[in-house]
């Protein structure tokens, strides 16, 4: 209904050009039929293939205007009103021909008011007719009309089974139709349709699916990707502390728990050693709740041209907000916001985008930035208020070696019960637990080249020949703690 009162007033307003950037030609189509009940004007529709066709009345389609010259030139010597949609104009947009014939329809607008419509899924409109148009956003279904699709599909699938009813999880349901706003009707209707028509049941199950499906929907070959590895916190060693705090908030961030003084958690930092866990805590944060994984690769954000870097930044957290909820993942978030000198100020720029969209976003993204050099962040992006919280990852102590030992043996098909996990510990101190995983892997191809079983010797020796990063890098890794400690929150 908002649609149908946004493009009346656009249409009564005598604004010549609308610039609608949308795939969903058949439902604007619908919609500006619905449109002229009210305005009474022609409303016509072209084509590069059919030419122009009315559709107000049963009339053949005109083919000997298929050119987009002939066609241009045909509504600026019409003398009567008219509303013609173009559908899919954007490549001809750079013929100065064309750009002139448009020009001149806008400039006697006073004299005939004819309204070109411009449709297509991404329009870059010529300086020169920038000041005739106006853009116009189609709304995408709220929660109310997606719970009316799905009554309606599953009426359908009833219908065609003799009546069955199909089976819905009601807690499932709720994500469901949360995790299809953002998507044009069409899109939402297919993956209803395909998720009750599979197991005549709407669960769990569906929901990774439909997650994975809106993204490849949404993603026009940006910079976010969808990790579809998302771990539990089961098979992370420690972080204690960091997984109370998250249990905590699970159900403010879910919606399961409503409570009108509790703001929704935005976010955290987890600054540590490398190879100590964040990573896998960040896929873990997703996967304890059971929402999607996004990850941004700063790297790939950064273009040559001026001002593209922000923009591929703005691209990508929309598309955030439309995946919302879930977890957006900015890995070694210094190597993409630090403050340099030599970027040409794209740095200060590209933190001034996420820091604005970080204060105004009301969607559900929970933020997990991981760091490894506090030193390069800027000041503004770790004070509180940012992020809830900045918790830092220290290397593993004793009692944490045994599980992280007990996990990656466990992975591999060994017992750990055959193993003397405590003396391993014993004799790790200082490893990480990406330290320990590799002495684990690399004792498996000893064991295999010497023909035997792996055992403690193995472990023992490939443990005693590591020299792990705590030694290398004492220096600095002691300079990080010291800097942590009364700054940060333990993560163990």
């Amino acid at each position: 209904m908002q649609n149908l009162k946004d493009l009346e007033l656009l249409l009564e307003s005598s604004v010549p050009i609308i610039v609608i950037e949308s795939r969903e030609e058949a439902r604007l189509i619908e919609l500006f039929k619905r449109i002229i009940k009210n305005i009474a004007k022609p409303l016509f529709l072209w084509t590069v293939t059919e030419g122009l066709k009315r559709l107000d009345v049963d009339m053949p389609a005109q083919r000997h205007n298929r050119k987009p010259v002939e066609l241009l030139t045909q509504i600026k010597i019409t003398r009567h009103e008219g509303i013609y949609l173009l559908l899919d104009f954007h490549p001809f947009l750079e013929d100065p021909l064309h750009i002139r014939l448009m020009k001149d329809i806008a400039l006697r607008q006073g004299n005939s008011c004819q309204h070109i419509v411009l449709i297509s899924h991404d329009i870059e409109l010529p300086e020169e007719l920038e000041r005739f148009s106006a853009r116009f956003e189609l709304s995408m279904p709220d929660r109310s009309q997606i719970e009316m699709m799905v009554r309606s599909e599953a009426k359908r699938w009833s219908k065609r089974n003799a009546d069955l009813r199909i089976v819905v999880d009601k807690k499932f349901l709720n994500q469901m139709v949360e995790s299809l706003i953002g998507l044009p009707i069409d899109d939402a209707r297919r993956l209803i349709k395909g998720a009750i028509e599979d197991d005549g049941a709407l669960n769990e199950s569906d929901l990774s699916n439909i997650m994975q499906a809106k993204f490849k929907l949404l993603d026009q070959g940006g910079v976010l990707s969808f990790e579809y590895d998302t771990a539990k916190f089961a098979d992370v060693g420690g972080l204690g502390s960091l997984k109370k705090w998250l249990q905590i908030r699970k159900g403010i961030f879910s919606g399961e728990i409503q409570n009108p003084g509790l703001d929704a958690p935005k976010g955290i930092m987890l600054l540590g050693v490398q190879g100590c866990g964040k990573s896998l805590a960040a896929r873990a944060v997703a996967g304890t709740w059971g929402v999607p994984l996004l990850r941004l690769d700063f790297g790939s954000l950064y273009s040559k041209y001026y001002g593209e870097s922000e923009k591929n930044l703005r691209e990508s957290l929309k598309m955030a907000e439309l995946m919302s909820p879930c977890v957006l993942w900015i890995d070694e978030i210094e190597k993409g916001i630090s403050v340099g000198e030599n970027d040409g100020g794209t740095s200060r720029r590209m933190l001034g985008t996420i820091l604005t969209w970080m204060a105004e976003n009301k969607e559900k993204v929970f933020i997990v930035a991981t760091a490894n050099d506090i030193g390069a962040l800027p000041p503004e992006l770790i004070r509180k208020g940012r992020l809830d919280e900045i918790f830092f990852v220290d290397l593993p102590d004793s009692e944490t070696r045994k599980i992280i030992f007990r996990i990656h043996l466990g992975k591999r098909k060994l017992n750990p019960d055959d193993f003397n996990v405590e003396l391993l510990a014993e004799k790790s101190p200082g490893f990480s637990g990406s330290e320990i995983e590799q002495a684990v892997v690399s004792s498996l191809y000893s064991s295999l080249a010497k023909k035997t079983a792996l055992n403690e010797l193995h472990l023992l020796d490939e443990l005693a020949k590591t020299r792990p990063l705590s030694v290398v890098m004492e220096e600095k890794i002691e300079s990080l703690r010291s800097w942590a400690k009364n700054r940060t929150v333990s993560a163990h």
